[in-house]
């Protein structure tokens, strides 16, 4: 979000109450665009049925992780808006991850992953929680032990990647779960239908709301097909947040880029499906939609928005929840002797 003075913002929002459903669906045309139906293939590389089959195998397989406990779908559950509930997830041990986790729904529409951005898609962001130590704790090598020892895992991987000479691989383990991933999309939200035309796709409330996170300059950080998950901003822009909510030892993007300017910037979240993935922020420190709302007006803004705009922001972000993955629990290969035992 940018900072817009009151006086603009009053007349904004005076022509928003004027527009009819045209010139607000125009507008809001210009700024987002609609989930897509169906996403088949990523970096221009057409996703297989067997990698995305296989991808969906290795997304609940507890395998992945050294304690044979903890799966994609643990920190990331698809029955759960593509996140945890949690303020920061349990790892390895009963450790406590240091930032919430975000939604894996739409992440493949996201211009990066992670909060901080780290890694550039989510092949390489598939890596990162199996080799954290307070995550899955575990290492690349063991993964590739621990999948060749089970000959339907071989089988799998051999039909996924025929053109490799040795296909089970820790990068083809991660290529899979991006195969996987790239189906866990939400179109047909309110939102979007109201975008492709149908005027009582939102009420009243709602397109008020949509005006006012136009107009108040939330479209800054949150726009595009995923209303979100396209830069980074400094979090605090106008008026930092407390360390409640804003925890002083965590510096975000300056962790990866070791520049000063980066200090307390993240990646603007996709809102997409917020209604569904409490708590808030990366730390998981707000549990209320309306609270969120109300903090980024006054840290990002500079403004304390009255109730009622609060309100028909919420009913605003509410529209943006999509039809969910309809995703099946797999049946996973047997372990063998030659299995590596949990740790």
């Amino acid at each position: 979000m940018n900072r817009t003075t009151p006086l603009l913002v009053g007349s904004l929002l005076l022509m928003a109450g004027a527009c009819s459903a045209d010139e607000l669906r125009d507008r809001a045309n210009s700024i987002f665009k609609p989930i897509p139906e169906k996403i088949t293939e990523v970096r221009g590389q057409k996703i297989s049925d067997e990698q995305a089959i296989l991808g969906h195998k290795l997304w609940f397989d507890p395998r992945l992780s050294r304690s044979h406990i903890i799966s994609c779908n643990t920190c990331h559950n698809l029955s759960l808006g593509g996140g945890d509930n949690v303020t920061t997830s349990i790892g390895h041990g009963w450790q406590k991850g240091p930032r919430n986790s975000p939604t894996v729904l739409n992440a493949v529409l996201n211009a990066a992953q992670f909060w901080d951005g780290r890694a550039k898609d989510l092949q390489e962001q598939a890596k990162g929680p199996v080799q954290a130590s307070v995550e899955m704790n575990n290492t690349p090598d063991r993964v590739v032990t621990t999948l060749k020892s089970i000959p339907e895992y071989v089988e799998e991987f051999q039909k996924a990647f025929p053109k490799d000479k040795d296909p089970v691989s820790f990068d083809n383990m991660a290529y899979a779960l991006e195969a996987f991933e790239i189906s866990l999309t939400t179109p047909n939200s309110p939102f979007d239908r109201f975008l492709k035309g149908e005027d009582k796709a939102l009420d009243a409330e709602q397109k008020k709301g949509l005006a006012l996170f136009m107009d108040a300059g939330c479209i800054a950080c949150h726009n595009g097909v995923n209303v979100g998950g396209q830069g980074y901003f400094p979090f605090g822009l106008i008026k930092r947040p407390g360390a409640d909510v804003l925890p002083e030892g965590d510096k975000g993007r300056f962790a990866v880029t070791n520049t000063a300017s980066d200090e307390y910037v993240f990646r603007a979240a996709p809102l997409r499906n917020v209604a569904l993935t409490p708590p808030y922020f990366h730390s998981g420190e707000v549990w209320d939609l309306k609270e969120a709302v109300a903090i980024m007006g006054n840290s990002q803004l500079g403004r304390d928005l009255k109730d009622d705009e609060v309100t028909a922001i919420t009913a605003f972000l509410h529209s943006l929840t999509g039809d969910q993955p309809q995703v099946a629990y797999p049946v996973l290969p047997a372990s063998t002797h030659s299995t590596p035992k949990p740790e």
